[in-house]
């Protein structure tokens, strides 16, 4: 295998904040010596995560074999994954926001035409269903776990409690598919554009600026290219998410 330099365009402050935790976990765990330091190993698990490298590339890039790659982005993914702020988190910070935006968005996925539950009707392949939450700044609060593609935005955030713990809180949300899920949604008028008055007009295109600001943050996400194709478990696919 050839081997050439390459670059990783993500900030330094990223590469120093995993760097940082990353050297705490080996003190807390008492490891005494690796193939690679703190530092090389966060720069390791971004390029797996940003870049999408193979575990097979990142072994002759670093020098290391492809099991202690696994190992390695495998323990820097769970230590990012455990500081992602859940739907508990976000509520507690949206609660001094005037609303959220929530938007579900699919990330495609590996799997064969026998798994229908992973199939998404509307974009006509396998992905994994995740819901998005935002401030009004077009911040990332926190994202769900991954569920089928095949199930349908207002199931999902459902059945990941975020309607009901919205709703308890009493926090606004802005959603475009989300009719009839509760009193504080926030929704476009429904009906043809032609159809509908020049208030309406004017609420939807209100509505539809805010959630430009979500596509925003979807975007961001899926700048992180191993998100782009997800491959094996959906466990594992949750904790890369997150770490994202």
């Amino acid at each position: 295998m050839l081997v050439y330099p390459s670059g990783v365009d993500v900030s330094r402050s990223a590469l120093r904040f995993l760097t940082q935790h990353l050297r705490r976990h080996r003190r807390t765990i008492g490891s005494r010596w690796r193939r690679l330091t703190a530092g090389r190993q966060a720069l390791l698990t971004l390029a797996h995560l940003w870049m999408g490298h193979t575990y097979a590339q990142l072994a002759a890039g670093f020098g290391i074999g492809t099991t202690t790659v696994y190992r390695y982005v495998t323990e820097a993914v769970e230590l990012l994954a455990a500081r992602a702020p859940g739907l508990t988190d976000a509520v507690r910070t949206a609660s001094a926001k005037a609303y959220l935006i929530l938007d579900g968005t699919l990330l495609p996925i590996d799997r064969i035409i026998a798994d229908r539950p992973f199939y998404s009707g509307k974009h006509k392949k396998h992905d994994m269903n995740v819901q998005i939450l935002a401030d009004p700044f077009g911040r990332l609060l926190c994202a769900s776990p991954a569920l089928p593609g095949a199930v349908h935005d207002v199931r999902a955030a459902r059945e990941h409690g975020i309607v009901d713990a919205l709703a308890e809180a009493g926090i606004p949300w802005a959603d475009k598919e989300s009719r009839g899920a509760g009193s504080t949604v926030r929704i476009p008028c429904w009906g043809r554009w032609e159809t509908l008055s020049a208030g309406r007009q004017a609420v939807n295109r209100s509505h539809a600026k805010i959630r430009a600001l979500v596509e925003q943050v979807v975007t961001t996400l899926k700048s992180w290219r191993l998100l782009r194709k997800l491959r094996c478990s959906t466990m594992i696919q949750h904790r890369r998410i997150r770490a994202a």
